[in-house]
């Protein structure tokens, strides 16, 4: 896989996984939850979790092309607030549109 499609394919990633936790009602949309409804942390627990995920994929890809390069926590840091605003979209959507009965 060349680096340009390598690239583009963890942004994609990202994007989906940001927005996973807040457009279905299941744990990681595979495991239905006995209430059926989930709450907020359990949401923030989910983006954190596939914020590592997408890292772990993104590492796996960067050391099929080349060397992995050492990051420190500032990577990690602009990173994490990236994945959060990929998932503004579906935050807003599930908690701030107005439902019109």
């Amino acid at each position: 896989m060349d680096v340009s499609l390598a690239s583009w394919f963890v942004i994609l990633l990202a994007l989906f996984s940001a927005n996973l936790p807040f457009f279905n009602e299941r744990l990681f949309a595979l495991v239905p939850l006995p209430s059926g409804f989930k709450p907020i942390w359990l949401r923030l627990i989910e983006l954190f979790v596939l914020y590592l995920v997408v890292g772990l994929v993104a590492r796996g890809l960067e050391s099929r092309i080349g060397s992995v390069f050492p990051q420190g926590w500032e990577f990690f840091a602009v990173t994490g607030c990236l994945f959060l605003v990929l998932a503004y979209p579906g935050f807003v959507m599930r908690y701030m549109r107005r439902r019109h009965h």
